[in-house]
């Protein structure tokens, strides 16, 4: 309808900032919401011309536009550093609202441990090791990230791992890393490495009761399968 207008040019009740006022976050699109981050737009394109030219880029998947990194956001015409910055920041609030507190949380099954875990994965393009550490009653003490690899692999030292659950008490450990592909299959060194750890761990009495592998996807469970 604005096509290339400037914002200051539209009826007002058109224009992000004051629609939001007036009729509340959920009217507006998602072009809209993300004009409203960048805050401005380039001489040729409004905030929201631009958006919408950057949300069909990623053919207006919001997961994909999430997984941007600094360098892809800054090809697109009018973002610059400032503007990159304050789109990954934006990014990893929203990473950061979705990740569970350890106020209370017993984990009883392998939906649980996933829905503890799955906010720290998303939108990961490298993959990530991490353990939840538990009590006997399986009661989560705290989450830790063990190592950071690459595209298709980690390297995971268990000394970290055990010292991580020695330092505060922990009895029970729940493993989990992500397949940044979308595979879910545990590889052959995914299985070595589940067999060395729980054999370690049985040694000091410490029971590590699931492996989770995790993609946007969903989760390959080892308790689940009977594979510990």
């Amino acid at each position: 309808m604005y096509q290339n207008q400037p914002i200051k040019q539209w009826v007002v009740e058109d224009r992000p900032r004051e629609k939001m006022l007036q009729k509340g976050m959920n009217a507006l699109t998602d072009s809209e919401v993300l004009a409203i981050i960048l805050g401005s737009g380039y001489k040729d394109a409004s905030a929201v011309s631009m958006s919408q030219n950057m949300l069909r880029h990623v053919n207006n998947s919001l997961d994909a536009f999430a997984k941007l990194s600094f360098d892809q956001l800054c090809k697109f015409k009018g973002i610059g550093e400032a503007k990159a910055i304050t789109l990954l920041a934006s990014f990893e609030l929203g990473r950061r609202r979705k990740i569970i507190t350890s106020d209370e949380i017993i984990v009883h099954s392998s939906e649980q441990a996933y829905q503890l875990f799955y906010a720290q994965f998303s939108d990961l393009h490298v993959e990530e090791f991490h353990i939840a550490l538990l009590n006997q009653r399986n009661k989560l003490i705290k989450t830790v990230k063990i190592s950071q690899g690459g595209i298709t692999s980690t390297l995971v030292d268990m000394r970290l791992i055990f010292k991580a659950a020695l330092d505060v008490y922990a009895t029970r450990i729940i493993l989990a890393h992500n397949h940044p592909s979308g595979n879910l299959s545990p590889s052959i060194q995914d299985d070595k490495l589940t067999e060395k750890i729980v054999s370690f761990g049985k040694m000091i009495e410490i029971n590590v009761i699931d492996h989770l592998v995790i993609t946007n996807n969903g989760y390959f469970s080892y308790a689940d399968k009977n594979l510990l």
